[in-house]
């Protein structure tokens, strides 16, 4: 599984722009039942985000569709109105234990038997954005196979800042902890590619491209932005720069010779390398090369 680098989050009830944001570039389109949809054309919406669904898969381009959270009543029949083969992952909001992540399960088995789509086939991926959701990653991404992906919320003004009660700033220091700690239950579950959503000034790309870093500094593997604008910036920020791949191709080769002479541990550059950091050389090489 390739990591997404960029998630691009469009309105569900906007046929066209559905059928433009392949256009933008991001590894994964987020097409929205949820906040983005006003209550009185969410109905409408669901037909749309099927079409778009179908024909965006035709297109190569990977998808997921954020639906609403059970407490809304919407959940069931947003699924029914979406089912699809086509269809590959489902986001459900405010997902806060394993009793939620099993009871979307029953919901995705049943219908994929219903359609003759294999049990379990649909990935759900999971929006870390309340303080349940926050404090139990682990157990509900080791809950369900279908988990393979999560994203952490820590964005300005959202659901995450009002479970949580921060005041958002540029540095993001009020979010060290959660961002920290994420990527820790994240890599303990064997979710290697932590994502987050940290950043909504669409006008700030230079303070957009700060956080971006300091997100793949702290184990991040994308970002989920709010407009096109952002998407090749955070997807140059995640790719390995050509420098990055030039060093670790250097020690891997630097550490090819030193094992033909018998030796398991050589310095390259200043820095003392061996075994274990051929291992991350090769990860962060596989992270350069296109999906």
């Amino acid at each position: 599984m390739k990591p997404y680098r960029s998630m691009l989050y469009v309105p569900g009830n906007r046929a066209a722009w559905m059928e433009k944001a392949a256009g933008y570039g991001a590894d994964c389109l987020i097409l929205d039942l949820e906040d983005s949809v006003p209550d009185q054309e969410k109905v409408a919406a669901r037909p749309l985000v099927k079409a778009a669904v179908a024909a965006l898969k035709v297109r190569g381009q990977a998808v997921t569709v954020r639906i609403n959270p059970f407490v809304t009543g919407l959940t069931l029949d947003d699924l029914e109105g979406i089912m699809c083969p086509e269809l590959t992952a489902v986001t459900i909001p405010k997902v806060e234990n394993v009793d939620d992540m099993r009871e979307l399960d029953v919901l995705l088995t049943h219908l994929e038997m219903r359609m003759g789509i294999t049990p379990g086939t649909i990935e759900t991926p999971f929006n870390c954005e309340t303080a349940k959701g926050m404090r139990n990653v682990y157990d509900i991404a080791t809950s369900c196979p279908r988990v393979t992906r999560v994203s952490l919320a820590a964005g300005p003004g959202g659901d995450a800042a009002r479970a949580i009660g921060y005041q958002w700033s540029k540095e993001g220091m009020e979010t060290l902890f959660i961002r920290s700690r994420t990527v820790l239950e994240c890599r303990a579950a064997g979710i290697q590619y932590p994502t987050i959503s940290s950043w909504w000034n669409i006008k700030d790309v230079e303070g957009l491209e700060r956080d971006a870093r300091w997100n793949r500094q702290l184990g991040f593997r994308g970002q989920t932005v709010m407009h096109p604008s952002h998407v090749p910036i955070v997807n140059r920020v995640f790719t390995p720069s050509a420098d990055e791949i030039a060093y670790y191709e250097g020690l891997i080769q630097v550490m090819d010779d030193a094992r033909k002479q018998g030796i398991a541990a050589v310095t390259y550059k200043g820095y003392m390398v061996d075994e274990a950091m051929v291992k991350t050389a090769h990860e962060i090489i596989e992270l350069s090369r296109p999906s």
